[in-house]
């Protein structure tokens, strides 16, 4: 890896918005998140004639001009999370001069490895993710590198604090600096309304006093009080060096097998299932890493995000910009996910979490939901759990951030590498399958792999 240059890219400074002090109060949603690690993704674009010359002459302006472009539109992302003396909770704050951190290099390693379902090792991608510039009282919201593969394509890696954006918020960004280089100039750099972001906070409604009550267990968890205001962001247990990754696909064709498979073992139509794309798809993958693992009495943990903005009430638009998720957790014994009937279990198990959402509503116990991550980390740490829990999700489009040089060949989530997750995109060729990304120590992908290709 060879760094060229590290630079801030700020809104264009002729423009009176990005002289526009603009600042959001991190809500109960964006709390939830304070202190947990940042999502770290990569979109690999492939253009086999990419030389030196022509990325630093041509694509590399082009890039950081639409960059520009975009923050005017995003200027919380061009800002920095802070925590100012007179206010009670941490804010991100965007002020004059302000900008994205931005890394531009150069590498060698195989592109048509780490771009292709191929198992190779997980640290190959980490040269490849920026770092946020962090301390105990600023944190920038993004970072950014984009790195050249000479004669292949180049990479852009996004490190987002979550805190600030979602999922959702963090694609909607992406999507939207693509839609500016691919359409944009110096004198059009307009968005389609849905991307639009939306910032009024005031929007998102929940439990009176939650966002506090998030605020001093993050504080309590780390020994902090009112006065010390750290932004210090916490380290997630994995992140082993022997882990490989792997991407598997789930075709439309698997799913209807994976349907048919269940109604013919539930002994009736499966009316009361829920057996959506996600549910299978999820369902699917937890009972091939349970049987990876073996030993049917440890404890395993599934966990999801939900985005809420649609159902909430009154509902959240959707190009909200920030956090408007919740996690959903449930337990079960290992030896469920055994034997025959044991994805017939978790679809069941899938399913009636998601049912749960609709019956009982998105913010039913949500003020213990902060307490069970704690305790699911602790219990990380002590090894005492296998957590199974899921990072992007098919609905993001990634694979729609066309810069101008074609859609990504391959998009990935690196951090899952730190949580035991494995992550979701909808698959690239639009067939309406699942891309499924995984990082397991080689023996445990070995036995994963082999399962999973049993019966998809």
């Amino acid at each position: 890896m060879k760094i060229s240059e590290v630079i801030r890219v700020t809104p264009p400074s002729d423009s009176p918005e990005s002289a526009t002090e603009l600042c959001l109060p991190l809500t109960y949603s964006d709390l939830f998140w304070f202190k947990l690690p940042p999502v770290e993704r990569l979109f690999f674009y492939q253009l086999n004639e990419l030389t030196p010359a022509c990325f630093n002459s041509v694509v590399l302006p082009k890039l950081k001009r639409s960059l520009s472009l975009t923050l005017l539109h995003y200027l919380p992302v061009a800002g920095n999370l802070k925590w100012p003396p007179d206010q009670p909770k941490p804010v991100v704050l965007y002020t004059a001069n302000d900008g994205v951190p931005l890394t531009v290099a150069e590498s060698s390693p195989d592109f048509n490895l780490l771009t292709s379902n191929g198992i190779h090792d997980a640290v190959e991608l980490h040269p490849l993710k920026p770092e946020l510039i962090a301390s105990d009282v600023s944190t920038s919201t993004v970072a950014l590198q984009i790195t050249l593969f000479p004669n292949m394509g180049f990479c852009i890696g996004i490190t987002a604090h979550h805190a600030v954006l979602d999922g959702k918020t963090t694609t909607m960004f992406v999507k939207s600096w693509a839609h500016i280089c691919n359409h944009g100039n110096k004198d059009n750099s307009t968005l389609p309304l849905e991307l639009i972001p939306f910032f009024d906070r005031s929007v998102l409604k929940g439990p009176d006093g939650l966002d506090m009550l998030y605020l001093d267990q993050w504080l309590a968890l780390s020994g902090s009080d009112s006065n010390k205001k750290s932004l210090e962001i916490t380290t997630s247990g994995g992140g082993a060096p022997d882990l490989v990754r792997a991407t598997f696909e789930i075709t439309r064709d698997d799913l209807n097998k994976l349907r048919e498979r269940v109604l013919s073992v539930v002994p009736h139509s499966g009316k009361d299932l829920h057996l959506s794309t996600f549910v299978l798809s999820y369902a699917y993958v937890t009972t091939c890493m349970v049987k990876a693992r073996g030993d049917g009495e440890r404890r395993v943990l599934l966990g999801f995000t939900v985005d809420c903005r649609s159902r909430l009430n009154p509902p959240v638009p959707e190009n909200y910009f920030g956090n408007c998720n919740r996690g959903i957790f449930q337990v079960s014994k290992a030896r469920d996910f055994l034997g025959e009937r044991g994805f017939v279990y978790a679809v069941q198990k899938v399913g009636e979490m998601v049912k749960g959402l609709t019956e009982k509503g998105v913010l039913d116990g949500i003020e213990k939901d902060l307490t069970i991550v704690f305790d699911v980390l602790k219990q990380m740490a002590e090894s005492e759990i296998q957590i199974i829990s899921v990072a992007g999700s098919p609905r993001f489009g990634v694979y729609g951030s066309d810069l101008g040089w074609g859609k990504p060949k391959k998009v990935v989530i690196v951090s899952i590498d730190k949580s035991e997750a494995f992550s979701m995109a909808e698959s690239r060729d639009g067939g309406g399958g699942v891309e499924i990304g995984l990082a397991l120590k080689k023996n445990e992908m070995d036995k994963f792999s082999s399962l999973f290709l049993q019966h998809v």
